[in-house]
């Protein structure tokens, strides 16, 4: 194919891909629990020897976040999410109703697309391998052309792997010649099943409009909110360590703190005191200035970056040891940029009144990634079920937006797609697991004789005025019409066109009656 352009063979090599993967798909449907399981295994196992390499490759090829993080979530997609799923059962029958007399059996989806993002590039391709081979599926994905090397080489060593263990070849592929083509042409072509879309608001939304059953994953913009409360170094501590892990390139991560004027003081000491530098009105303007572009759009040169990095381009000085660039923020929405996502060192700071106006506050800061993550830190159980009822899918509590959010640091299902629902635009409001890929038909034994089924209903009392009914479907639209009119009538004080109006009725009920 040497000479075609690069558009025509990147098209072509997503062609291949698809009818290898389908291919792929049929054979491995076949497969029983233990050989699904010994391919997972060894998935796994190698998803962990390459962690670190493959974060250090995702780093340097992106620019976003730290090494040794992305390494740890290499591990949660590998090591850790196998020890969560390996008894899952995913196979044949799922569950058997012995009062109800069904059985649920659990079918493959066939050929999944997956869309990986730039952000996290090497561990959603772990995942999402994982998953779709832990249900009986094949998978192709389509990287981000700017984290095409590493996605590429995590997709094959998860590839190796699974054919190592006795996967069917095209299990796992992947474009090499990543274009808006290719992509395009994984979305629609006939070969792929389902799609699962982790990404940008626009490629989302491509996702959906493909014409195929999709999983898409919208932003998030995830307030934390400092309940009076709450312990408050513990709840610094643990905000730090959420934001500055692989520096805040997880869209889970805090996007704005929240605090009350009865702890504000105390919170405030806390920032400073664990590497919180607060910017004043105009430092916060110069880094806003870098963080967007387009309006509220993020600037992906500023992506997963240092507060260094970021304070450095905006020319202004901070202390070597500072971790998050903090900036005071009076409303939301146009006017004040840090209420929107951003996925880097730098959060937006709230101070209210009490828990009434933080619930407001979260309510409106959420429309900027509805139905993603919200976390609250406090002691009171019952502040905490208050909460539940914002627009968040995932209510974190006393935990980091990060790792909370993925499931690492909570019973949540790890997970790096992380279901918005429906008030975000996502088809699944929970983390995705290897159950949103499959099938589950149902097998229903019959309860009732169809030949009585009217007959044999107590609650069906229609039955016994069978033929005694004196109203009939005529008459009873004879007699709407005529309440109709004389309520006009009464009102209008005018009888003319009631009187046409009823001579119409007339001639309608006459023509029902075949007269």
């Amino acid at each position: 194919m040497e000479n075609f352009d690069f558009d025509l063979r990147s098209i072509q090599e997503a062609r291949d891909l698809a009818r290898s993967g389908e291919a792929a798909a049929k054979k491995i449907a076949q497969f029983s629990e233990e050989q699904i399981d010994r391919i997972l295994k060894s998935m796994a196992k190698a998803g962990e020897e390459h962690a670190l390499c493959l974060g250090e490759m995702a780093s340097e090829e992106t620019g976003f976040g730290k090494a040794m993080d992305k390494a740890y979530k290499n591990h949660a997609a590998s090591t850790l999410l196998y020890e969560e799923i390996k008894d899952m059962k995913t196979r044949g029958i799922l569950a058997e109703d012995t009062v109800n007399k069904t059985i649920d059996v659990a079918e493959p989806v066939g050929l999944v697309m997956g869309i990986v993002p730039s952000t996290n590039p090497t561990s959603t391709v772990f995942f999402k391998s994982m998953v779709a081979v832990k249900s009986g599926n094949a998978i192709v994905f389509s990287p981000h052309p700017s984290a095409a090397k590493c996605t590429l080489k995590a997709a094959e060593i998860m590839r190796d792997a699974a054919i190592a263990a006795g996967a069917p070849e095209g299990i796992i592929g992947c474009v090499t010649m990543p274009s808006m083509g290719s992509t395009n042409e994984l979305m629609k072509c006939k070969e792929v099943s389902v799609i699962i879309a982790t990404g940008g608001p626009a490629m989302v939304k491509a996702a959906y409009s493909a014409g195929k059953p999709a999983i898409g994953v919208g932003a998030g913009n995830s307030p934390a909110y400092i309940e009076k409360t709450a312990d408050v170094k513990q709840a610094v501590k643990t905000i730090i360590a959420s934001k500055t892990f692989d520096y805040g390139t997880i869209c889970a991560s805090e996007q704005s703190i929240i605090c009350e004027e009865s702890n504000e003081a105390e919170v405030l000491a806390e920032l400073k005191s664990q590497g919180g530098y607060f910017m004043t009105k105009e430092e916060t303007d110069k880094v806003c200035g870098l963080l967007f572009k387009n309006g509220y759009t993020m600037n992906a040169k500023f992506v997963g970056r240092s507060p260094q990095v970021i304070a450095q381009a905006a020319g202004i000085e901070i202390p070597m040891d500072t971790k998050v660039l903090i900036g005071r923020q009076e409303g939301v929405g146009q006017g004040y940029p840090l209420s929107f996502e951003k996925l880097t060192t730098v959060l937006g700071f709230y101070t209210v009144k009490d828990c009434h106006e933080a619930c407001d506050l979260s309510i409106r800061l959420l429309q900027n990634g509805i139905g993603h993550t919200m976390s609250i830190h406090t002691q009171d159980r019952d502040m905490v079920l208050k909460f539940a009822a914002k627009p968040a899918s995932r209510i974190l509590v006393n935990t980091g937006g990060s790792q909370g959010g993925t499931g690492i640091s909570t019973g949540l299902p790890i997970s790096f797609t992380l279901g918005c629902g429906t008030c975000g635009g996502s088809s699944v409001s929970e983390n995705v697991s290897p159950k949103h890929l499959l099938n589950v038909k149902k097998v229903a034994f019959g309860l009732k004789d169809c030949s009585t089924i009217a007959a044999d209903d107590e609650t069906f009392t229609w039955k016994e005025k069978a033929g005694t009914n004196s109203c009939s479907p005529a008459d009873f639209v004879a007699s709407f019409v005529k309440k109709e009119g004389t309520t006009a009538n009464s009102c209008q004080g005018s009888c003319d066109d009631n009187e046409k109006l009823a001579a119409l009725v007339k001639e309608i009920v006459l023509a029902m009656k075949g007269q």
